[in-house]
């Protein structure tokens, strides 16, 4: 969809899981920034971006050859300041009225999380710069989010170490999309 950014973030260390999950792969060898990124184009992000960090010189070969990597020199300081570098990087495209984003270590979501958090609500409402949208499973916030242009500033105004838009989107009154009947919200922040 024209305008829709989507970005993952993967620039962490990866301390609880045993390393830098942009390196992680499933078991047939694919990496996990592979299967963000495939969610995040089916999707219909026409612009895909990922934040990398710690080990970005490993993690940059791994990334699709049709998202585009951004570094993340502050990595180091939380999630907060990849979302920051994600939001600036997105904000380069004036054309940009939304951005998907998502967090590398959600191995298990199926690309159809993503589209009904796109497409909601049912009734078919327009996604526009003032979108305000997280996936929910039974009332928890999970990933992805979609957060319209007109709130990019906020969200990194307010994310703070490890917190990223999630004060915002509680703030402002996120619409919560449920997703509980494709997936069950799952990060895998264990070593392999």
């Amino acid at each position: 969809m024209p305008g829709l950014v989507g970005i993952v973030l993967a620039a962490g260390a990866g301390a609880r899981a045993g390393g830098p999950k942009g390196l992680r792969r499933f078991s047939d060898g694919t990496p996990w920034v592979v299967h963000a990124v495939s969610v995040l184009r089916d999707a219909g992000c026409s612009r895909l971006i990922v934040v990398t960090g710690a080990w970005a010189a490993a993690v940059v070969p791994l990334v699709p050859a049709d998202a585009e990597t951004v570094d993340c020199p502050e990595w180091s300081t939380g999630l907060a300041a990849s979302l920051r570098t994600g939001l600036s990087a997105a904000a380069t495209d004036p054309a940009a009225t939304a951005a998907l984003l998502t967090l590398v270590d959600l191995p298990g979501m199926p690309a159809s999380v993503a589209q009904r958090v796109v497409a909601a609500p049912p009734d078919g409402a327009t996604r526009d710069a003032s979108t305000l949208r997280r996936a929910v499973v039974d009332g928890r916030p999970t990933h992805p989010v979609l957060i319209g242009r007109a709130h990019w500033a906020g969200v990194a105004e307010l994310a703070e170490g490890d917190r990223g838009a999630g004060p915002y989107l509680r703030r402002h009154d996120a619409e919560l999309v449920d997703v509980v009947d494709l997936w069950d919200g799952s990060d895998i922040d264990t070593p392999a």
